[in-house]
């Protein structure tokens, strides 16, 4: 902070301690930041020195502290921002670090508020981001569309004794071209009652919310014809068939639901999936990364 000569009045403000980790990535903005406050205080006791013996009582308040306090909540919510897009966004309480005050004597030294240490999931990984601050795409509005970048949040995550789990537990080997057939689908730990719907804005934009402890949505169960056993297939094409269950059953015990495929359209090799899904249709959330999500495959002959 400046200095002042005795009995000058200066202006005090708070000294932001950043108390998280900052990620690499993000440490020039915040740096840059933490300097650009100190220019704040030093600009406005200049402003202050200035303008001495000018207006009235509220003067130094409406012309400087309070332009001051504006200045310095911006700057300090950029420095959140900044942190936010490679790691947890802190809170380093801005409203408390903002307001400054006045001296009379210039000899007070600023009060040692430090922004409350909180501990950052992922801090020190490299994360990349962790919202959509710093995207340069559109925000998704909640439909069908990519490119777009969602900004709902994860929501609730189940313990792994209640993840959702699915498993394909009848189909035929073989089927005839444009023969119905039937797939039978158990799910556990899924109660099949949330589906909004895609195609009228539904598609993710709503968190995960357990109920009783369980995932509440539904589950896809979809065929397509792959052009190959041996490479990956082309993502983009829609699929041969494709139906969402949402039956307002299922729960934490596992249950069967029978699935009635209308026919597959040509010879050669199907590939038929079924998978759970949140409210917005994303594959629940699971408690450890070395469980198995709730999807099941298999592969079937269509004949002529």
């Amino acid at each position: 902070m400046a200095s002042a000569a005795e009995g000058t009045p200066t202006i005090v403000c708070p000294q932001v301690k950043v108390g998280v980790a900052v990620p690499a990535q993000a440490a020039a903005e915040v740096n840059s930041n933490l300097q650009l406050l100190d220019k704040q205080i030093a600009e406005a006791n200049a402003r202050l020195a200035a303008t001495k013996g000018q207006g009235d009582a509220n003067f130094v308040q409406n012309a400087i502290l309070g332009p001051l306090k504006d200045k310095r909540t911006a700057t300090i919510n950029r420095i959140e921002t900044a942190i936010g897009r490679f790691a947890a966004k802190p809170d380093l309480n801005a409203e408390g670090l903002a307001a400054c005050t006045l001296s009379q004597n210039g000899s007070a030294e600023p009060a040692a508020t430090t922004a409350p240490a909180a501990a950052v999931p992922g801090a020190n990984l490299g994360i990349l981001a962790n919202s959509c601050d710093g995207s340069t795409l559109a925000p998704h509005d909640g439909f069908q569309k990519g490119d777009r970048c969602v900004s709902t949040e994860f929501g609730e995550v189940s313990s792994a004794a209640n993840n959702s789990s699915l498993l394909i537990t009848q189909a035929p080997p073989v089927v005839k071209v444009n023969t119905p057939f039937t797939l039978k689908v158990s799910t556990r730990n899924l109660i099949r009652d949330r589906f909004l719907a895609a195609g009228a804005g539904g598609y993710y934009v709503e968190s995960s919310v357990l109920q009783n402890g369980i995932v509440r949505g539904h589950f896809h169960t979809a065929c397509r014809m792959l052009a190959s056993t041996r490479v990956a297939p082309d993502p983009a094409p829609v699929p041969a068939f494709f139906v969402a269950t949402e039956d307002k059953k299922g729960g934490r015990a596992p249950d069967t639901v029978t699935i009635q495929v209308a026919g597959l359209p040509t010879s050669g090799t199907a590939q038929c999936a079924s998978w759970a899904g949140d409210g917005s249709h994303r594959v629940p959330m699971m408690e450890r990364a070395n469980e198995t999500p709730a999807i099941d495959a298999v592969r079937i002959r269509v004949v002529n």
